[in-house]
């Protein structure tokens, strides 16, 4: 079967890879579709993402959507063969403070697909098939198909990211970054009922991606004279990864007002406002991942098809490459699907 396998920066290959077998408590999925995310490019363009450095050849991918094949034991229990799933891509320890606690997404030791934040690394699902937990399979929706499903990983980051927000009913939320999980953040944000997002970003072509996803302001970050900047805000969501983004939401939140570092920042130190979350008693908080917020997703993608329009692009798996340069491209992109199965599928 075929996989993506990133070597080293740059280095990214599409492979012959063995067939897994599931074990005892396993299912065996045949993917049909896997997201391009963000942390995947950094792989691919840095060899790393933040401080997680790749030590080992690692299949790429976690955003991943697909069927049943088998089970690695007779008894176990999960969705019928032949099911339309997505894949829960983390794996907590169950045991830890941080689980114990219920914030499972901050596990000490999870396994997360594609990730190589602990070594030996965690292979990822960006192959024609995985062997998964079978806890981790949730069957899609009725009227949910597995094209728009794909978006359920980050739209899972997107809505742990507003509900660490707090209540943002009827309230101004900014979102600085119009990426991939910028926009879902400004779709999760409608969703729990905000009552203005204002998202800003330096790329046009983001930004209509924005206006997609249900931006009632769009702000081009390099113009300081740009009408829709507003005065201030109620909840301000840093999704850029860019110290420029933190420092924006940091001068823009009202004062007490609540500012969520969502997208990650590059390794080492980033130089922020301090003197501001002192002076205004601004709220810093920090987003990573998701937990139960995957069957939110699930649920509000097959209820809302305007998601559609996020996708920008779904390329053949043997032409791997140009599907991570189109997502890197965030001038003509915004999320790139990589398709590994047949068009009958």
């Amino acid at each position: 079967m075929l996989g993506c396998v990133i070597h080293g920066q740059g280095d990214l290959r599409v492979e012959e890879l063995p067939v897994p077998v599931p074990g005892p408590g396993q299912a065996l999925v045949a993917v049909r579709y896997g997201g391009v995310c963000g942390s995947d490019l950094h792989y691919w363009l840095h060899g790393g993402v933040g401080d997680f450095r790749l030590r080992e050849p690692m299949v790429l991918g976690h955003e991943v959507v697909g069927r049943v094949v088998s089970y690695g034991s007779p008894d176990a229990s999960g969705p019928a063969v032949g099911t339309a799933v997505a894949v829960h891509p983390a794996t907590p320890c169950e045991v830890c403070p941080e689980c114990a606690d219920g914030r499972r997404n901050v596990c000490r030791d999870t396994r997360y697909l594609g990730s190589a934040a602990r070594f030996p690394h965690v292979q990822g699902g960006f192959a024609a098939q995985v062997a998964v937990p079978a806890g981790q399979l949730r069957p899609l929706p009725a009227g949910l198909g597995l094209r728009r499903a794909a978006l359920a990983e980050p739209l899972s980051v997107a809505l742990h990211a507003v509900r660490r927000a707090g209540d943002v009913t009827r309230r101004h939320v900014l979102v600085t970054g119009a990426g991939p999980i910028g926009c879902l953040v400004v779709a999760a944000a409608k969703a729990a009922g905000a009552g203005r997002v204002t998202v800003t970003d330096l790329l046009p072509t983001a930004l209509e991606f924005g206006r997609i996803a249900g931006a009632d302001i769009l702000v081009r970050a390099d113009d300081p004279d740009d009408a829709g900047w507003p005065s201030e805000v109620d909840v301000a969501i840093e999704a850029s990864g860019v110290a420029a983004g933190l420092d924006t939401c940091l001068r823009l939140v009202r004062r007490g007002g609540v500012v969520v570092q969502l997208g990650m920042l590059p390794a080492g130190h980033s130089p922020f406002a301090g003197n501001l979350v002192v002076s205004r008693e601004i709220e810093l908080r920090g987003a990573f991942r998701f937990d139960v917020e995957f069957d939110g997703a699930l649920e509000l993608l097959a209820a809302e098809a305007s998601f559609d329009g996020l996708v920008s692009a779904v390329v053949p798996v043997r032409e791997a490459e140009a599907a991570f340069a189109l997502a890197a491209d965030r001038s003509g992109s915004c999320k790139v699907l990589l398709d590994f199965g047949d068009r009958a599928a």
